[in-house]
């Protein structure tokens, strides 16, 4: 019943919301960044940051090592998987359907969840971070000095991406390959370089987002993964072009989502959120354009 909603339970479940609205942007921004320089819809982009975050998890945590160098190891290995991918497989399905594309990534993702899988236990963990000790109140509410990054570095990571895209050189390639491709390099731009620059910057957030759902929600090889689908979503939103869209398309779909678990009768549908938001804006936008090229009669 709604009059049993505490205010403090929404204030809760909106900050719980927030944050991992937060973390969906960070990998939905990667997902815009590659998409909007090479055509690629990445659905390794959580994947990638599964790998890292069992790394240091299994690999540096768990076995008493040093968990600064097991975060570094994490955010290399996410680099190094992006930019193995975008530069030595990516380039044979350039000129290939997006679909083709899009099923490469697949592929990927899948390989890299098959080795998830063969080197580490099968189980749910989660990861803490040094930042889960420092807490805060927040009416009442105790919030972790990690759920505040993840909101502060969305933001952030989307202002930065921003002026990347638009007071850099490299940022107007980017642009420049989002438009027309062939034309851009037939007028000198760097493709190999400007698509580097994007498989960089989608494997760094894959990562660092891997790190933080770890944290926040998770560790798990198959959660990580599918980590995908929210962030897919909320790119729709932006129409895999606008950057601050897809901030608040996460955002709204990270608070809906969590919201819902204050109702018991809907509360165990809440996972359709991102895929009821996503439908909607695609089935939006489609009507739109269908309207609008309709001919006057």
């Amino acid at each position: 019943m709604i009059s049993a909603i505490s205010f403090d339970n929404v204030l809760s479940f909106f900050i719980s919301g927030l944050t991992t609205g937060g973390i969906f942007a960070l990998s939905a921004l990667g997902l815009v960044v590659v998409y909007r320089a090479t055509g690629v819809l990445n659905f390794a982009q959580g994947a990638i940051g599964a790998v890292g975050s069992l790394t240091a998890s299994q690999e540096f945590v768990d076995k008493g090592r040093n968990e600064y160098v097991g975060y570094l190891v994490a955010i290399l290995i996410g680099v190094v998987l992006s930019l193995g991918y975008g530069r030595l497989y990516a380039p044979r399905l350039a000129h290939r359907d997006p679909v083709v594309k899009a099923i490469g990534t697949l592929g990927f993702a899948l390989a890299l969840l098959g080795l998830c899988g063969w080197r580490w236990t099968a189980r749910i963990m989660s990861l803490d971070l040094p930042t889960d000790t420092t807490k805060f109140n927040i009416s009442g509410v105790q919030v972790t000095l990690t759920r505040v990054l993840v909101i502060v570095l969305a933001v952030v990571v989307t202002v930065g991406v921003t002026a990347l895209l638009q007071r850099t050189r490299t940022g107007l390639n980017m642009r420049a390959l989002a438009n027309e491709r062939e034309l851009a390099s037939m007028v000198g731009v760097n493709v190999t370089r400007a698509e580097t620059v994007a498989w960089l910057i989608s494997g760094l957030l894959a990562s660092i987002t891997g790190l933080l759902f770890a944290s926040v929600v998770q560790l798990e090889a198959a959660s990580l993964t599918f980590l995908v689908i929210p962030a897919i979503a909320a790119a729709l939103v932006g129409q895999l072009r606008s950057l601050w869209w897809t901030l608040a398309g996460a955002m709204i779909i990270g608070v809906v989502e969590s919201e819902l678990t204050n109702f018991d009768s809907v509360k165990s549908y809440k996972v359709l959120t991102e895929l009821i938001i996503g439908a909607g804006v695609v089935l939006f936008i489609h009507r739109s354009r269908t309207v609008s090229f309709q001919p006057e009669t």
